[in-house]
Order: structure tokens, then C-alpha cells, then sequence
């Protein structure tokens, strides 16, 4: 390794303050706050995990002076941050970056509950937000590993407690020594296992990566030490990780910021976003077929030709929530409805007729020739009817992605609509989008609003029995 590499990635870090928030990177913070809170919102009673995390994290009895999202309660800034981010991520609905990660819920709930707890204003807020996703991108790309198929971990528990460690002590103040203690005690607290995918404990990955960074600066702030040379030490933690990692990717650290290149793309569905390809390439054959008044109930068969990546290679998915892994299952789902929302991954739509029997008539083709880096790869569909006629299409992304077509102009507007619509009134969801648009200009007393309207829960139960806490 570089020596001093640690010390001089906290020099960059330090040496990044509120002059290079240029105004493109205040926009996409402001966009990326919005649809953070937005999807939050939706997955407190969309999905149970968030749900269960709250109640039990309301029985701690913290001091409230964080809110939780959804739930209608205050506690510590940490636990705040844990449930936050995995509401926030339950949904697989935030944004995706490159190389593949979930750089977002990972890094604002820290954020936001600092901000709130400790009266900060929205350009801090936002600086904090930038530099901690900064730091996951290019520890993502000195990681070196780009193809989503090829991981061993699940890349937000790897990096994400390191970003939100750099987001927290930019709000605490930090300086260069005490935020590489920060830095090591948060890459003792990285770790996730990527069989989890599917279950309820993959939204964890990113609300404990927000979480236990969070406390490794809080921990710093106060003294506690670790290997201050975590980038440096034979055993540290690209050792650890990265075998292949690249010191000069990590020195890359600052403007224009990786909010800008090479950007991020919004995910229009909540699902893994390697899925985003199948999904994309079933609304296309949708289009084909009723353009030409064909039922597309009288599919006899569909080859799939992906990337090989066994994660989401799932023919019959046990639940719905499996199904956002699923290549085949959200193909089915964009062929039958033309298109795919929250509702497509509750267990009644998995299992109803159709989609049943769609399922049992899908083949799908792992090719290794096709690159599974979401900037490069491409997912071809043919599908043959019952009368023998057939439909293809090939996809390089969805919109809005690296190579995809344009998103349309209101599309994001919309999501962020509809998700705010699961738990908020027509007057708080417009408050709170109107908050959101400015947050890099806030002042403290306007954040803790945000947080307030972003509070706001629905009593009862959520679609998949998650009970909301009272």
C-alpha cells in the first residue's frame, strides 16, 4: 500500500468545504434528499422490516432527539439513523451508482439525524451528504470490482459505514486526525452477506452501515482512538476487503463529486437494479403486443438472455419480496401488466394464475460474454405466442441509467408523488417536497421541520403485516 495513504485521503476530505457546492451539485443533492425521504416514507408501510426495527427500537427509550421516519417517535441519533436507513433501502427503490451500490441510504439518515439532533443548517446537511457518498464511490472504484455478479459482499456494508462515518464528522466537525480514527474504528463495524439478498435482513445492511458510522464519529468526537493508518496497515482494511485495491482511485476524492460523474441513475422500479433490464425489456414486448391487439396471455414461451448473475438468475421466487431478485419474475410481471410498481412484490400478485403460469415459460440463458457492469451490460428478450409469431428486444438500460434513454421530465416527480401519498396529506406532502427543493439553503430550525413532516406515520398494518409502532 501508499504510505501515509489514510493521512492523505483526510486531507482531501477536510480540504472539501461548502465552495464546491457548485449549484449542479446542490440540485442533485436536493434531488437525492427528496427521493430519499420519498422512498423512506413508502417502505415504512409498504414493507415490514421497518416496522419491527422501530418497535424495537422505541422500546430502548433513547433520548428523542432524531426522528424516525414514519413512526411518529424521536430517539438517538444512531438508532434513528439504523431504521432510517433500512426503510429507506427496504423498498430497493433509491438510486444507483457506479459501480453498483447504495450510496444514498447508507449515508443521508446519518446525516439527517445529526443535522437534527444537533441543529445544523442545510448547507451542512448537504456538504456532509456529497462528501459521504464521494467517499463510496471511490471506494467502490478502488475496490475494483464493477461486475454486480462477481461480488462477495454486499457492497453498502463493505463501504458504507466508512461514508457515513466522513458525512457524520463533517457535521461534528472533525479534523483530519480525529476522522481517521473515525475511519478506523468504521471499518472494524463493515460486513454483509450477500445470501441475504431477499430477505427482510438486506435492508439492515444499509441502515447499520448508516448507524455504526455514525457512532464511530461520534466516538471520535470524544476521543476513542483506532489505527489512524486504516488504509496503510498490511491488515488494514483494503487488505481485508479489496486485495486489488487502488490507491489512486481513493485519492480521486473531490469536485466535480461522483453526484455529478458519473452520476447516478433514479430507479423508476423498486427492485434490484440488474432487474431493471428485464423490466425494461417486458414493458418493450408489452408495447409490441398490444400495439398490434395481441393478448399477451397467449405467450407460449420466452428466452431471456442475461448477464450470468445467479443472485437474481430466481425462475420461482419463494415471495414477493424475493421477486425483486428476479429476472424472471419481473420480466413476467412487466409482460402481463405493463408495468411494475410497489404492488408488484406483495405475495398476491407472485402468486396469482398468471403470473404462475408465465413463470413456468421462461428460459433464461446466462451468457458470459455480456458484462454485468450496469454501464455496459445489455438483456435481449424473444418471446413466441401460442400461434408460433414472435417479438424480441434487447435493452442497455432503463431510462434514466448510464445508456439508457432520457428519463421523461416528470417521471421522478411522480414517483416521489406516489410514494409520499402512502402516508402523507395532500398539505405535509407538499411541504415537505418544498423543504426538500431548498435543503441546501435551510436553516436549522426548517431542517427539524423537514424531520417533523417526514415523522408522520399510518396507524395499523402494512401490506405485508408489518405493524405500524402506536
Amino acid at each position: 500500500m501508499t504510505n501515509n495513504l489514510t493521512a492523505s485521503l483526510c486531507e482531501r476530505i477536510m480540504g472539501c468545504g461548502p465552495e464546491t457546492l457548485t449549484e449542479e451539485v446542490r440540485a442533485h443533492a436536493r434531488t437525492l434528499v427528496l427521493d430519499g425521504l420519498a422512498v423512506a416514507l413508502a417502505g415504512t408501510v409498504q414493507e415490514a422490516p421497518p416496522g419491527i426495527l422501530a418497535a424495537s427500537v422505541e422500546e430502548q427509550g433513547a433520548t428523542p432527539v432524531a426522528t424516525v421516519i414514519g413512526f411518529g417517535f424521536g430517539t438517538s441519533p444512531m438508532l434513528a439513523a439504523y431504521v432510517n436507513g433500512a426503510s429507506m433501502h427496504v423498498l430497493d427503490y433509491e438510486p444507483m451508482w457506479l459501480p453498483a451500490n447504495h450510496a444514498l441510504s447508507t449515508t443521508l439518515p446519518a446525516a439527517l439525524a445529526i443535522a437534527e439532533a444537533r441543529g445544523a443548517d442545510g448547507e451542512a446537511l448537504t456538504l456532509a451528504l456529497v462528501k459521504g457518498i464521494e467517499l463510496q464511490g471511490c471506494l467502490r472504484e478502488a475496490s475494483g470490482q464493477w461486475d454486480p455478479g462477481a461480488l462477495r459482499f454486499h457492497p453498502p456494508g463493505l463501504v458504507g459505514p466508512l461514508s457515513s462515518a466522513v458525512a457524520t464528522g463533517s457535521l461534528l466537525g472533525l479534523d483530519a486526525t480525529a476522522l481517521a480514527h473515525a475511519l478506523g474504528i468504521a471499518a472494524s463495524r463493515c460486513g454483509s452477506v450477500l445470501a441475504n439478498a431477499g430477505t427482510m435482513t438486506k435492508s439492515t445492511h444499509c441502515g447499520l452501515a448508516s448507524s455504526l458510522g455514525l457512532e464511530a464519529a461520534q466516538l471520535a468526537a470524544r476521543g476513542f482512538d483506532a489505527n489512524a493508518a486504516i488504509f496503510d496497515d498490511p491488515r488494514g482494511y483494503p487488505a481485508a476487503f479489496f486485495p486489488e485495491f487502488s490507491p489512486e482511485a481513493l485519492l480521486a476524492f473531490g469536485p466535480p463529486y461522483r453526484v455529478i460523474a458519473p452520476g447516478y441513475a433514479i430507479k423508476m422500479y423498486p427492485s434490484q437494479f440488474g432487474t431493471h433490464f428485464s423490466i425494461t425489456a417486458g414493458l418493450d414486448i408489452h408495447r409490441q403486443l398490444t400495439a398490434r391487439g395481441l393478448d399477451v396471455g397467449t405467450v407460449r414461451h420466452v428466452v431471456l438472455t442475461t448477464p450470468s448473475m445467479p443472485y437474481v438468475d430466481r425462475p420461482a421466487p419463494d415471495t414477493g419480496l424475493a421477486g425483486k431478485f428476479s429476472w424472471q419474475y419481473t420480466f413476467a410481471c412487466a409482460l402481463l401488466d405493463g408495468a411494475v410498481t410497489m404492488r408488484t412484490f406483495e405475495d398476491a400478485r407472485r402468486f396469482s394464475p398468471d403470473v404462475v403460469a408465465l413463470l413456468e415459460r421462461i428460459e433464461t440463458q446466462a451468457d458470459e460474454g455480456i458484462s454485468g457492469r450496469f454501464d455496459e451490460m445489455h438483456v435481449a428478450a424473444r418471446v413466441t405466442l401460442q400461434g408460433g409469431e414472435e417479438f424480441e428486444t434487447r435493452t442497455q438500460g432503463p431510462a434514466g441509467s448510464w445508456r439508457g434513454d432520457a428519463l421523461a421530465p416528470d417521471a421522478h416527480a411522480l414517483k416521489v408523488q406516489e410514494c409520499l401519498d402512502t402516508v402523507l396529506s395532500p398539505n405535509d406532502s407538499e411541504a415537505l417536497i418544498g423543504l426538500a427543493r431548498r435543503v441546501d439553503t435551510l436553516e436549522a430550525a426548517e431542517i427539524k421541520h423537514l424531520m417533523a413532516l417526514a415523522g408522520a406515520k399510518r396507524s395499523g398494518t402494512n401490506e405485508r403485516g408489518g405493524v405500524s409502532c402506536d
